[in-house]
């Protein structure tokens, strides 16, 4: 006999249906992801309008946009992205 595991959304509240994931959408989060983080880095290293803080703020949404994208995956972005945007962070603003 089969358990069924309830499953809770961000408030606690059991869900009756949870999402089911579907495998063959994965690699269209993930371009979706890539493409994400392209744009972010490109407008970081181009905009000549751009302030620091307008730049920090679209690295935090990117982020949290990556996340919704992939939900328990914050170690793999820390790993994979944010080194690139601090990169180009430091690069553009000449951080240290």
């Amino acid at each position: 006999m089969e358990q069924n595991k309830a499953e809770f959304n961000e408030r606690g509240v059991p869900m009756e249906n949870p999402p089911v994931e579907d495998p063959l959408d994965e690699p269209r989060r993930l371009r979706r992801l890539q493409l994400m983080m392209s744009l972010v880095m490109q407008v970081i290293a181009q905009d000549p309008k751009l302030t620091v803080e307008e730049a920090s703020q679209m690295v935090a949404d990117a982020r949290r946009a990556a996340l919704a994208l992939f939900p328990g995956k914050e170690l793999a972005f820390d790993l994979l992205y944010r080194p690139r945007l601090q990169r180009v962070m430091r690069e553009r603003f000449r951080m240290q």
